[in-house]
């Protein structure tokens, strides 16, 4: 059997030997570290859309990112947007600066019952939404109705200098682990507050 090097098998065998390298690369990085205390629950992504699927009525994903990365970046499908922090027009160090959203547990309760709803928070890498598990408990939610979900919609950056993909996010999340996401702005779905301006 002869063997014809085409196009085609050329892509396969790199993209084989490009998932065996960033495998191994990654190996000895923690795909879902937890990055911060909260008295809530922690999900993988593909706990967090089983959760979502199973009891859809009460089961709700708040992408806690800002308006911009919502937007832009893309979110996963039926995930409200409530941002933790706004942008400023104020540029600092690393860009432009943000701040609180002061209202952010307010927010929540427009839209979720805390007795009987169960929120699922995410961001892009799982920092933000620790701080937004905790916001909803002080607004009322209770901890057993509250999950952190881990790796965010981004995933973290890989470590591993060696690597490709070092230093770009390609470490699990949402999107890496090909959960349904989009770029539609669904209006029941974006900062509700926007629309009563």
């Amino acid at each position: 059997m002869k063997l014809q090097i085409t196009k085609q098998n050329i892509l396969i065998l790199i993209s084989i030997l490009a998932f065996a390298f960033v495998g191994s690369a990654l190996a000895e990085q923690e795909v879902y570290p937890i990055k911060g205390k909260h008295p809530g629950g922690n999900l993988t992504p593909s706990e967090a859309y089983n959760m979502l699927k199973k009891d859809p009525k009460h089961t709700f994903l708040i992408d806690t990112r800002t308006r911009y990365e919502y937007q832009d970046i893309g979110h996963p499908l039926g995930a409200y947007n409530i941002p933790l922090e706004f942008y400023t027009t104020e540029v600092g160090r690393k860009g432009y600066k943000r701040i609180l959203n002061q209202n952010f547990g307010n927010d929540l309760k427009a839209l979720f019952k805390p007795e009987t709803d169960i929120l699922l928070f995410l961001c892009r890498s799982a920092k933000r939404s620790v701080i937004a598990v905790n916001a909803a408990i002080d607004a009322g939610f209770k901890a057993g109705k509250v999950y952190n979900v881990l790796g965010g919609f981004e995933g973290d950056k890989v470590k591993d200098k060696k690597s490709p993909f070092y230093g770009k996010r390609h470490v699990g999340g949402w999107r890496l682990e090909g959960l349904p996401w989009t770029y539609r702005m669904e209006p029941d779905l974006i900062y509700q507050p926007d629309l009563k301006k």
